[in-house]
C-alpha cells in the first residue's frame, strides 16, 4: 500500500513509564512511529518504559518531549483531542473512524492529544483542538486506560486506509479543489496571540472573572474555519494595519 497519511500520538503530562510503554507498543501494531511526550511527570527517558513497550524501542528512541502542549503541536496543521466533552468548549465531536478519515484526506500532519490517565486533558489543551475525538463506551463502566485509548484510535486509522485504498494500493482521495492546507498551529496561535493584544488595552477581556472563558471563546471562533497559511497572513496584514495610527 502507498505510504499513509500518519498522525503524531501526543501524551499529555503522561504519569507512568509502563503506560509510555504500552501506548509505543498500541502505535507500533498498526505501524505508528512518531510519539510527542508533554511532560511526563516522572521524566524522560523511564526504565519502566522499555519492558512495557514489548519490543517496540523504535518508538520511544525517537520519543520527543516538550513543555506544553501547544509547543508538542506546533508545526500541525489539525490537531483532535481525545476526552469528552469540556464545558466551555465548544468544538465538533467526532469519533475515532472519522479522526482516522480525516487524517487519511485533510493534507497536513495530524495531531492526536491523548490525556493523563487520572484525569485527562484539561481545558487549556483541549483549546488547541480543532475537534474533539470520543469513543462510545458503555457509561456506566468508562474505565479505558492509556494504551487501549491509543490502539483504538491507532486502529480505525488503519481500518479507515485500508477501506480508502483501491484494488492496486493507491489511496483513493475524494475529488477536491485544490486548496492549501490549514496552518500550522504555531501560526494560529500567532494570530490569537496578535487579537489579545489589540483587544487588551479595550478592555475587551473585562471583567477579569470572564477573562479566561472569553480568551476560549475567541480561540475556538478563530481555531474553526481551518485557515490556510495566505489567510493567516492576511489576517495578521490587516491587525498590524489597525495597529497603526490614523492617518492625519
Amino acid at each position: 500500500m502507498a505510504d499513509l497519511n500518519k498522525p503524531v500520538i501526543v501524551l499529555v503530562r503522561p504519569q507512568l513509564g509502563e503506560n509510555i510503554g504500552k501506548a509505543a507498543r498500541a502505535m507500533l501494531n498498526f505501524g505508528l512511529t512518531e510519539l510527542r511526550l508533554v511532560a511526563p511527570r516522572d521524566g524522560w527517558p523511564n526504565p519502566s518504559a522499555g519492558p512495557a513497550a514489548s519490543g517496540a524501542d523504535i518508538v520511544l528512541e525517537q520519543a520527543k518531549v516538550y513543555a506544553t502542549t501547544a509547543e508538542a503541536v506546533a508545526d500541525c496543521q489539525h490537531v483532535h483531542a481525545t476526552t469528552v466533552r469540556k464545558r466551555g468548549v465548544t468544538k465538533p465531536v467526532i469519533g475515532a473512524d472519522e479522526a482516522g478519515r480525516l487524517v487519511h484526506t485533510e493534507a497536513g500532519r495530524h495531531a492526536i492529544l491523548f490525556g493523563p490517565e487520572r484525569s485527562g486533558l484539561e481545558t487549556e489543551d483541549v483549546a488547541l483542538a480543532r475537534n474533539i475525538l470520543t469513543i462510545p463506551i458503555n457509561p456506566e463502566f468508562a474505565s479505558l486506560n492509556l494504551a487501549q485509548a491509543v490502539i483504538l484510535v491507532a486502529y480505525e486509522w488503519s481500518r479507515m486506509g485500508r477501506e480508502l485504498a483501491d484494488a492496486s494500493g493507491v489511496l483513493v482521495q475524494p475529488t477536491l479543489e485544490e486548496v492549501l492546507p490549514p496552518a500550522p498551529q504555531d501560526e494560529l496561535d500567532a494570530m490569537i496571540a496578535h487579537f489579545e493584544k489589540l483587544l487588551v488595552p479595550r478592555g475587551y477581556f473585562r471583567p477579569e472573572a470572564r477573562a479566561e472563558s472569553t480568551r476560549r471563546t475567541l480561540r475556538g471562533l478563530l481555531t474553526k474555519p481551518a485557515w490556510n497559511h495566505l489567510e493567516v497572513r492576511t489576517l495578521r496584514g490587516i491587525l498590524s494595519y489597525l495597529e497603526r495610527e490614523p492617518d492625519a
